[in-house]
């Protein structure tokens, strides 16, 4: 199925753990092309809403489409066309980079897999390593690959949570530069943050999450380079 008119599609989404409503009455919507930052403080509700979207976790009621795909009903459809960075990398320790993206490959059935998976390590910046047992990789690395990973199969929508989390300056400004890579694609990106500097010069658009509510939104373009962080937390206090 090709994306329609938007990429993902989320409306009255409710999540429930118990008695506890974390996610409530939440409207959003990506256009393809679109990188949106989901930006809110810890306990906001980003990471639970991330895993609905690439449905590792069901909603407690509400619509969710993802490329027309409605979730959980056809979650089997919708995750051959999303790409999807969590807080845990889904590598294989004792199988090298490249190994690693084969083995994803095949189970993708990604066409002329070999020059796939040099492209990706190209993409990451890991071709050197390529033959490299992943647990011997830092933090910065096994990231970069488990964004390869999550691109091999050229997905329409990429989701990643929280992806600087526990890297250095450096292994962060590589991540960027694979993510701006991954946009001018022209993918519909959704990255949930609470690192307002670093998503200031990603994200074309950036929406506020708090209480399980997108209490605001702005495109970049409404906001001064400086502004960001007056914008967020003008959010907060006022909700």
């Amino acid at each position: 199925m090709t994306l329609g008119s938007s990429a993902i599609q989320v409306k009255r989404l409710i999540k429930r753990f118990g008695l506890k409503s974390v996610i409530l009455h939440l409207d959003f919507t990506v256009d393809p092309g679109e990188f949106v930052a989901i930006i809110g403080p810890n306990g906001a509700g980003k990471t639970t809403f991330l895993r609905i979207l690439s449905s590792l976790s069901r909603p407690s009621s509400g619509e969710v489409l993802i490329a027309g795909y409605r979730l959980p009903q056809q979650a089997v459809n919708a995750r051959r066309i999303l790409g999807v960075v969590s807080h845990q990398p889904w590598l294989y320790g004792d199988l090298t980079a490249e190994q690693n993206l084969l083995f994803y490959g095949r189970m993708y059935s990604v066409n002329d897999l070999k020059r796939r998976v040099d492209k990706v390590l190209e993409m990451v910046e890991l071709e050197a390593r390529r033959g490299d047992l992943v647990r011997t990789f830092s933090r910065g690395m096994q990231q970069r690959l488990s964004i390869g990973r999550a691109m091999l199969h050229d997905p329409q929508i990429i989701l990643l949570d929280e992806p600087h989390t526990g890297l250095d300056q450096d292994a962060s400004q590589n991540l960027d530069n694979v993510l701006r890579d991954v946009a001018a694609l022209g993918r519909a990106v959704v990255m949930t943050s609470h690192d307002l500097a670093r998503v200031a010069d990603l994200a074309s658009r950036f929406d506020v999450l708090w209480h399980g509510k997108i209490v605001a939104s702005a495109h970049r373009a409404e906001l001064e380079p400086d502004q960001l962080q007056t914008f967020y937390h003008q959010a907060i206090q006022e909700f």
